[in-house]
């Protein structure tokens, strides 16, 4: 529950302060929006399937991923920030008890992935932070009481969509958010409205309890932007993954299906001159978790299907050797890919 871990806290010290009248007229605000958006869908913008790529079997991506390729992977940090420990790894793990870890601020990074393919331009994995944030904080996509229930105090932006957009070389040709949670949408507005945006299927139909506190957030991001295309997966016959899909059909650039942090999480693998790199999206979000085989914690919408995503795509590095792994939202040590 991401947003209830970011937010819950600071709402409590602000709940505490209420005179009797407030917190009545706080709580009936509360239940009334619960009655009107539990189960709701996490956003109410279009979506349409998608027509981009092609269904592959594992095997050929297996086949494939060793050899150089044509595509080009920047990945830049966009943002600094802190977030609860037990989101990012699941605390109750046999191995996170095992060596003491507690609750308590983890610093993340937030990536934007610039890809580069030689025919089929420029796209971005995930979307980095708005300018606003910079330029006018008041009206950022998150502001106000919102802002600072969500921390904002602490993310500390480095380079913002709008220049990343500027620097990127080529018009961008699309927008692949490895999946729909706040710290991935965060840049979308800084987007031009005719460049499509993608997303698993599955993600904005997702109808968990976190929707109430985030679907305005998804729903602001997203206007002006044609429908989300959503990427589906067929069941993979070698059941190496849930699926796989050649994005551009030539087989330089994938789409893996990663179930468990969303309904419709992806990491991406692409080949490049120098070798696979794989971007595993929050089907890990740390270090600590690649390195001890630990899965993502209250972030997750099923704990269970995620620690399974995360250990095909483990299984996976450790056949492909040469493959450079970057993670959700932590760079993991050289010595450790």
């Amino acid at each position: 529950m991401r947003v209830l871990s970011i937010f819950m806290r600071p709402c409590m010290a602000q709940i505490q302060r209420m005179n009797s009248k407030q917190f009545a007229s706080a709580l009936v605000t509360l239940l009334a929006g619960t009655a009107l958006l539990a189960g709701c869908a996490a956003t109410a913008h279009d979506t349409t399937p998608t027509a981009l790529g092609v269904q592959r079997p594992a095997a050929t991506l297996e086949a494939a991923v060793d050899q150089p390729g044509p595509v080009e992977v920047e990945t830049i940090v966009a943002a600094r920030w802190e977030v609860d420990r037990g989101g990012l790894i699941n605390l109750e793990n046999p191995a996170a008890k095992a060596a003491g870890l507690k609750d308590g601020p983890e610093p993340i990074e937030l990536f934007v992935h610039v890809i580069r393919h030689p025919t089929r331009g420029v796209y971005l994995i995930d979307s980095g932070v708005e300018h606003a944030f910079l330029a006018d904080p008041e009206h950022a996509l998150i502001h106000g009481m919102l802002g600072s229930m969500a921390h904002l105090d602490k993310l500390r932006i480095r380079h913002d969509t709008q220049s990343i957009l500027a620097h990127a070389g080529a018009p961008v040709q699309g927008v692949l958010l490895t999946h729909l949670h706040l710290d991935h949408v965060l840049g979308l507005r800084d987007v031009p409205a005719n460049v499509p945006v993608y997303v698993g299927a599955g993600d904005a139909e997702d109808s968990s309890f976190m929707n109430l506190f985030q679907r305005g957030v998804y729903d602001t991001a997203l206007e002006r932007k044609g429908a989300l295309r959503e990427i589906t997966f067929e069941a993979d016959p070698s059941g190496a993954f849930k699926g796989v899909r050649d994005v551009f059909g030539d087989g330089s650039f994938w789409a893996i299906s990663v179930p468990g942090h969303t309904p419709g999480s992806i990491a991406y693998l692409a080949r490049t001159p120098k070798g696979p790199v794989l971007l595993t999206g929050d089907a890990c979000h740390t270090a600590w978790g690649w390195q001890h085989s630990v899965e993502p914690g209250s972030f997750s919408d099923d704990r269970a299907q995620s620690a399974d995503s995360l250990a095909r795509l483990e299984r996976f590095a450790a056949h492909h050797p040469s493959l450079q792994v970057r993670l959700g939202h932590q760079e993991l040590p050289a010595r450790a890919q």
